[in-house]
């Protein structure tokens, strides 16, 4: 793979126009159910199934020369998951990190926002009404944030799928990071 490396936000966007730019963001928001009444779910997080079999995060590329990437992210947010996305809007403030991708010219910027389960909810449901379902998304997946008893079921069976560019690693670093992991929910691999 080309060269990546992180930078800040304004020097991605110095680097000129031989340069595209992708936004992506994590959406979570808290979730007081119990999976089989017993187990805490504590916040839904949520992926999609993209049209090649790979997870990642909703977002795509940005037209620099005609939105801003929060209006771009934005705009990518309603096509991939439809009009439940457009009550609310991922900011400045929500920018999490920068990574250039060298050897193919490529930014990507990692959002991540917190929404009310009223939000999440809106999001889910309308998701399949969205103008990419079934196109560049096939479905929209929850990240499940424990360990079931057998020490592989739930998130250590989850991250043995397979993820588009660094959006496995964004996962897990986003997740520790906004502590939404219980203390050993996360094995090696």
């Amino acid at each position: 793979m080309a060269g990546v490396r992180k930078l800040e936000l304004e020097e991605s966007l110095a680097l000129g126009p031989n340069w595209r730019h992708a936004c992506h963001v994590l959406l979570y928001a808290p979730d007081p159910g119990k999976l089989f009444g017993r187990i805490p779910l504590r916040y839904a997080v949520l992926m999609q199934m993209r049209f090649d079999g790979r997870l990642g995060f909703p977002g795509g590329f940005v037209q620099l020369r005609k939105e801003s990437l929060e209006d771009g992210l934005n705009r990518e947010l309603v096509e991939e998951l439809g009009e439940g996305a457009a009550a609310f809007r991922v900011e400045r403030a929500d920018h999490r990190h920068s990574r250039a991708i060298s050897g193919q010219n490529i930014v990507t910027h990692f959002y991540v926002k917190c929404l009310s389960q009223e939000q999440m909810t809106a999001v889910e449901m309308g998701a399949p009404q969205a103008k990419d379902h079934g196109l560049e998304v096939l479905g929209l997946v929850r990240v499940p944030l424990y360990t079931l008893h057998d020490g592989v079921g739930g998130l250590p069976a989850f991250l043995e799928n397979t993820f588009i560019g660094t959006a496995r690693e964004q996962l897990l670093e986003t997740l520790q990071d906004l502590g939404l992991l219980e203390s050993g929910s996360v094995f090696k691999h």
